[in-house]
């Protein structure tokens, strides 16, 4: 396909994870396999001879790689004797990064072309017989597509720095209680004495030799959490020559040796935080790296927004507020489904008493009007 064709869809954003560049260099350097769980199926829908909406879309052998957690659904089909994969995924694999996963471009017909792709993906579901298709980390217009039933709609909380055009790192610092603020000043003076040399990298910068680094800090980080680094050495290669502006890293060095590092992507409005490593016990640097070296970079470039990854409450006292993701799922079953549209709703209230305890955990001193309009009151309901 016409990376051309594809890229045409994604919509103003151009959001990394979902461009052809991306997607193809995660199968052609062998990061997608199907020993892992990964089969590729995009979905493509054509008119006229030409591409009017797409989705990349994977047949699934297990729930590796998602972020959005099935476990217990898969689990509760074994124990009645029934399969639960393969399934259908669209999404971006071993990205919890939200953003268009039904790609119909900007134009006036977009919704229209949203509702035939959804109706596209409920007929595969059913001609291969498969138990369900799953969408991850929904933009809102894709979110709101998919309400309906057979449809479950769920969600969950990232926490993500927003940029409300604050000049620099100090003036955000402003907005932080006192105590908040000596914290971050002392976790970045641990950094930035430990004798490191601290620069940020873009990928027409990185040489063959960075790139060794950085991948042999994923694997080794991988290796030490007894989870499986899919991501090939080759990937590296490919994205930094495919999308050099969009690849980014963090890193920390003794000479020209790299000795941690932060491996980030970015759009034109976002900054992503996927991938940290570290080859010796260096006090603060997993924040420095991570969150401080991100933030900086986010108001050096007028950024809007920084999402670090899943999970992670530590997050907030460093500035990076809750705010909701989206999914939807189609439970093929009928039973199950309305088994697991139950789970759904008791998930969905525990996560709102969860939000409301995080609370007590936020760095600003005040709420700005522009922060409550954003976040639905202290923190994102969206």
């Amino acid at each position: 396909m016409p990376a051309a064709d594809w890229d045409a869809l994604i919509g103003a954003d151009e959001q990394p994870f979902v461009r052809h560049a991306f997607l193809s260099a995660l199968e052609q350097s062998g990061s997608l396999q199907r020993e892992l769980g990964w089969s590729p199926m995009p979905l493509l829908l054509h008119e006229g001879g030409k591409l009017i909406a797409a989705a990349p879309g994977y047949l699934k052998t297990n729930s590796h790689g998602e972020f959005v957690f099935d476990w217990s659904w898969a689990d509760a089909y074994r124990r009645n004797g029934l399969d639960y994969y393969p399934k259908l995924l669209i999404g971006v694999p071993y990205s919890p990064i939200t953003g268009p996963r039904l790609l119909v471009g900007n134009g006036a017909d977009a919704g229209a072309r949203r509702a035939r792709l959804v109706g596209a993906i409920e007929s595969l579901v059913s001609q291969l017989r498969l138990s369900s298709a799953h969408l991850n980390f929904l933009s809102e217009a894709d979110a709101a597509a998919l309400t309906h039933d057979p449809w479950l709609p769920r969600f969950d909380w990232q926490f993500h720095f927003h940029n409300r055009g604050y000049a620099d790192f100090e003036t955000l610092l402003g907005e932080f209680s006192h105590k908040k603020r000596k914290n971050i000043r002392q976790e970045r003076r641990y950094a930035q004495t430990c004798g490191l040399i601290i620069e940020w990298m873009d990928g027409d910068s990185m040489s063959e030799a960075i790139l060794d680094d950085l991948h042999a800090l994923y694997v080794e980080t991988f290796d030490r959490k007894g989870n499986t680094p899919a991501l090939t050495r080759e990937f590296f290669s490919m994205i930094r020559e495919r999308m050099p502006e969009n690849f980014h890293a963090a890193v920390a060095r003794r000479g020209d040796r790299i000795l941690a590092a932060a491996i980030y992507f970015s759009s034109s409005t976002t900054l992503y935080g996927r991938y940290w490593g570290a080859r010796e016990d260096l006090p603060g640097m997993h924040f420095e790296l991570c969150y401080y070296q991100a933030i900086e970079q986010v108001l050096r470039r007028g950024l809007k927004c920084c999402e670090p990854g899943a999970q992670g409450e530590h997050k907030i006292a460093r500035g990076f507020l809750p705010t909701r993701t989206h999914s939807a799922h189609l439970i093929a079953h009928p039973q199950f489904r309305q088994a697991i549209r139950h789970a759904i709703d008791d998930e969905a209230q525990a996560l709102r008493e969860y939000r409301e305890q995080l609370e007590a955990h936020s760095p600003f001193r005040q709420r700005t009007e522009a922060d409550r309009e954003h976040t639905g009151g202290a923190f994102s309901n969206r």
